[in-house]
């Protein structure tokens, strides 16, 4: 009997995602520049889970609570919170064996409106390789969502989009007849040669150099970093590859 194989869709901004909204499909969620790079990283150095909350009001709460906090708006670390959002912040010293609450401009927003969907899992370079082997494995139709800047469009998250089902596809387990999928995978193999060259047209490099946090810029597009592959359940994320 022929496989059928499964779908791929892009989504390129949580304001289009009720396009797209499909509670049998798994979710992943990309935020390169930092959310989803900066979750994968509070895994790898031991954080036992996350919390992702939306709003600010929510982070202040837990942190009342007596939860550490990692919270930012606009790339500015909030006044209440333990701290940011760099992958750097993260160091086994401050996480390990930690629940992190966390609460990011773009990202945790969009971890949030895909919730209700059959998985949601955390996106990046750093875990390309076992993230692709993860869904491989699910046997589920997968949408992509870009958690963008504000509801608008974005480079970074979308070239990485485009590398990851790009990956997919080239397994002949899954197919796409979306053009918004065909459309990232070619502004991948435009970029893949020079991949840090092509992200300096991003706007959020250039908001992340006016606030002199660019020093992860080349951390958070690299392959294969990390073998933490993180999942939304109960509202929690856990590395589900630990």
């Amino acid at each position: 009997m022929t496989e059928q194989l499964k779908t791929i869709e892009v989504c390129f901004s949580p304001a289009l995602f009720h396009l797209y909204k499909n509670e049998d499909s798994i979710v992943v969620i990309v935020d390169i520049l930092r959310a989803t790079s900066a979750i994968c990283s509070a895994f790898d150095k031991g954080a036992e889970k996350i919390i992702p909350v939306a709003s600010i009001e929510e982070a202040k709460e837990y942190k009342k609570n007596g939860y550490l906090v990692a919270a930012e708006r606009d790339g500015i670390v909030l006044d209440f919170a333990d701290f940011g959002n760099s992958p750097n912040n993260f160091t086994s010293d401050r996480v390990k064996g930690k629940t992190i609450v966390y609460s990011t401009t773009n990202g945790t927003y969009a971890v949030q409106i895909a919730s209700s969907c059959e998985k949601v899992v955390i996106g990046s370079y750093l875990n390309h390789k076992v993230l692709t082997d993860w869904l491989l494995q699910q046997n589920k139709n997968i949408i992509i969502l870009c958690a963008g800047w504000k509801n608008r469009f974005s480079l970074e998250d979308t070239i990485f989009t485009g590398a990851l089902a790009d990956a997919l596809i080239k397994s002949k387990h899954f197919t796409t007849n979306c053009d918004s999928a065909l459309a990232s995978i070619d502004l991948w193999n435009i970029a893949k040669n020079n991949l840090l060259g092509y992200i300096e047209k991003a706007a959020h490099r250039t908001r992340l150099r006016n606030l002199k946090l660019d020093d992860i810029l080349e951390y958070c597009h690299t392959f294969d970093l990390s073998d933490s592959i993180p999942v939304l359940k109960d509202n929690y994320l856990y590395n589900i590859n630990c």
